[in-house]
């Protein structure tokens, strides 16, 4: 039996690190899969980590069917045992229910990888349908950090620092954007609610400064 997963948490919890993971373990037992990524931070084609590992990747975009994709390699003759699907938020809701067909129809393990909520808290549609039709939905374990020290909860995106809260639900950015660029940042609830980032606050670290044991 094969099962659509989806491994769910903000940005910083590891998704990517995982769908790396993922992929080298089932490589290294036999099996052979396809690594699916859309809109990476290292550029098309990629699969990236924010630990610095990458790996070539088959860029998703509005045209792409999932269905067709793994029944095209078979019929090449290439097996097909699993999908990786990183940025899985960015999806369509009708590429999430060709994933569910290719893990019916063609017992091809599907394991997708995203976020569920934009800037303004609410639901990519991806991710949307994924909730709906996946066989399991996991909560990363790894817990990103608000600038306060609470867990992270809330993906914010950022201009300068500074919380923005209209806009496209898709652009693209990272959470080490220079000055004046789009970037984005994880918050606890209570921060992203009161829209408080580390610059807008001015937050110091949450680590004690070390004790000064010179005299």
């Amino acid at each position: 039996m094969a099962d659509l997963v989806f491994f769910s948490g903000t940005m910083d919890c590891g998704k990517s690190t995982l769908a790396l993971q993922m992929d080298y373990t089932h490589a290294t037992r036999g099996r052979r899969g396809v690594i699916f990524s859309r809109d990476d931070r290292a550029g098309a084609e990629m699969l990236s980590s924010r630990l610095g590992l990458a790996v070539p990747a088959v860029e998703v975009t509005e045209q792409t069917d999932f269905w067709r994709e793994v029944v095209h390699r078979r019929t090449r003759g290439q097996v097909v045992d699993y999908l990786i699907c990183d940025e899985a938020q960015f999806y369509a809701p009708e590429q999430i229910e060709q994933l569910a067909r290719v893990v019916d129809e063609l017992v091809v393990d599907v394991f997708a990888f995203g976020i569920t909520t934009d800037f303004r808290t609410r639901l990519f549609p991806g991710s949307a349908r994924l909730l709906a039709l996946a066989d399991r939905v996991e909560v990363l374990q790894v817990r990103a950090l608000c600038w306060c020290g609470r867990r992270a909860t809330h993906n914010a995106r950022t201009v300068g620092g500074v919380m923005i809260t209209e806009g496209e639900q898709m652009v693209v950015g990272n959470t080490g954007a220079r000055t004046g660029e789009v970037g984005y940042e994880v918050l606890c609830r209570r921060h992203h609610r009161a829209g408080l980032t580390a610059t807008s606050a001015h937050a110091p670290s949450p680590s004690p400064d070390p004790l000064d044991l010179s005299g």
